[in-house]
């Protein structure tokens, strides 16, 4: 008997100030999660699998300029574009794993490439790059990944020492990811991000991070995380979440809230999850102004929002 299929999709956490915000940006904010949730669920529907499904929504984010992975990726301190991604299957917890990479189109493909390959799990660098090209991933040379709103972000803080999250520097925008359960009853996690604006010495975020960022386990759930990397690298935040529901007992609603309204708030931590269970329960948390987020669940209406 099929179960319950759901998909969930974040842009970053934190958003853009209602001030700013014009009717004709949040239109094009809401269509590209639209059609990245819609990517997902067309997957899930004909009954193809939660990792498809979560690797063909982020790919979609990826190829948004509006967003903070793939193309619309953000500048280092250097003036470069550098991307980070990770996937994980909740029915195997096989995950694969990509970091500063350059002028790969779609680090979630090469992210799950890694993972198929069985032979590493994280990779990273000139390394992760001659593994794509082994692989005959596509590349973009710089002028792609180009946009003059992340490019006019960065000249605001290229001369300083300061790195920023998105959201700190005029729009709250960063990672991206999916959560999906499919009619098998498995669950799968990916996550994609340029990183921080003005990143400098390699800085890595929680992203590519099994069990920070991304984790998927069909015993509990599957997240995506998003928001100050560091604080979720050092709460071990995805996994977390797991740990709650396996040896805690707690539903997946409470682990969700307990790790991003409690742990990470007492820690001074900003950010938000999306998570799913087997059951097709699914939670989207934050603890910022909002969070770029959509989800759709089989015999339901799919859901746009960016707010509170």
């Amino acid at each position: 008997m099929n179960k319950k299929f759901a998909i969930a999709v974040h842009g970053g956490a934190g958003t853009i100030s209602r001030k700013l915000m014009t009717p004709e940006l949040e239109k094009k904010y809401k269509d590209g999660l639209s059609e990245a949730v819609d990517s997902g669920f067309s997957i899930l529907e004909t009954g193809g699998s939660a990792l498809l499904a979560v690797e063909a929504a982020v790919r979609s984010l990826e190829n948004d300029i509006h967003f903070n992975a793939g193309r619309g990726s953000v500048f280092t301190h250097e003036g470069k574009n550098e991307m980070d991604a990770s996937i994980m299957d909740g029915k195997t917890l096989m995950a694969g794993a990509v970091t500063g990479v350059r002028n790969v189109r779609n680090p979630i493909i090469l992210a799950r490439t890694i993972m198929q390959s069985k032979e590493q799990v994280f990779v990273g660098g000139k390394g992760a790059e001659d593994f794509a090209r082994e692989h005959r991933l596509h590349f973009e040379d710089d002028k792609y990944f180009y946009s003059q709103f992340r490019y006019d972000q960065w000249q605001k803080v290229k001369d300083s020492e300061a790195q920023h999250m998105d959201h700190n520097v005029d729009v709250e925008l960063g990672t991206v990811g999916a959560v999906a359960v499919d009619k098998e009853g498995n669950v799968a996690a990916a996550t994609s991000t340029g990183g921080m604006t003005n990143k400098r010495f390699g800085r890595i975020g929680d992203t590519p991070i099994i069990g920070s960022g991304t984790y998927a386990n069909n015993q509990t759930c599957a997240v995506s995380c998003t928001g100050h990397g560091e604080y979720f690298i050092r709460l071990v935040t995805a996994y977390d979440v797991s740990c709650l529901m396996e040896y805690k007992g707690m539903s997946l609603k409470e682990a969700c809230e307990f790790a991003i309204m409690k742990k990470m708030k007492d820690v001074g931590g900003e950010g938000g999850l999306i998570a799913v269970d087997a059951n097709a329960n699914m939670e989207l948390v934050f603890n910022c102004s909002g969070m770029y987020r959509s989800w759709h669940a089989e015999g339901e209406e799919p859901v746009v929002k960016i707010y509170k």
